[in-house]
Parts: C-alpha cells; sequence; structure tokens
C-alpha cells in the first residue's frame, strides 16, 4: 500500500514504478483519497524513516554517492522489518516479518499462487548493536 504521491501514480506504459509493478504481476493498492485514517500507515512510516533513520544517518557521515546511502537505508529498513516489535493493528508485538510468515497459512488458503515458501526467503538479519 503507497499514498497517492505522483511517485507511485501514473499509467503503467510511462512510469516507472507502475511498470515494475506489471512486470512482476504486483497488485498497486492505495490510500483513499482524502482520508487521513487510511493514509495513517503511510505517512507514520514516512515520519518514523525521516526520525530514525535520515535524520541520524545524516548526522554520522557525508555520503559520496546514493548507492553509500542505500546501503544504510537498507541496513536500518531491515532492522526496521526484522528486529524490533511493532505495536500496531496487525502485528500485536511481533515483527513485520514475523507477521508475513505467521499469515502466510491465510494466504494458501485463500488460494493465492506464486508465493514464496519460507525456505525462499533470505533473512539478513542485523545486530543492533553494530552501528
Amino acid at each position: 500500500m503507497t499514498d497517492r504521491g505522483t511517485e507511485y501514480c501514473g499509467k503503467p506504459e510511462n512510469h516507472a514504478y507502475q511498470l515494475y509493478l506489471g512486470i512482476e504481476n504486483i497488485d498497486h493498492s492505495r490510500t483513499k483519497a482524502n482520508s487521513p485514517q487510511t493514509n495513517g500507515i503511510c505517512e507514520r512510516f514516512h515520519k518514523t524513516m525521516q526520525d530514525e533513520c535520515y535524520n541520524i544517518i545524516f548526522r554520522k557521515k557525508i555520503y559520496n554517492s546514493l548507492e553509500d546511502l542505500q546501503i544504510d537505508v537498507d541496513h536500518w529498513l531491515r532492522s526496521y522489518n526484522e528486529s524490533r516489535p511493532h505495536s500496531g493493528k496487525y502485528c500485536y508485538g511481533k515483527t513485520p516479518m514475523q507477521t508475513f510468515l505467521d499469515s502466510k497459512h491465510i494466504a494458501f488458503q485463500k488460494n493465492i499462487s506464486n508465493i514464496k515458501t519460507e525456505t525462499d526467503i533470505s533473512f539478513n538479519f542485523v545486530d543492533s548493536s553494530v552501528s
């Protein structure tokens, strides 16, 4: 799910994000227009990423390339999804990765095809004590 920003929406034939989703056969769901309740999850993630990732990493070093920045953002994102529990509507104190793995059986029951099995998922757990 994304918000309705122009970086996520457009005609698949000339919008890079929509083209990628089409090639990968991924359904794109967006928040409802003018509905802060449904946009809250996306906006909260943006704020968390700004406060806990960008505001911190830009104080620690100067990046010489986008690739170097991407490495640190990926490190933070893995930690966010795989190491820290979330207390939201769906996670109930588990990590998003745990929530995903725990819910896969429901997807199979609903006949969702082409979902990866646990053995197909590579785990790159982050040691939070390493900066």
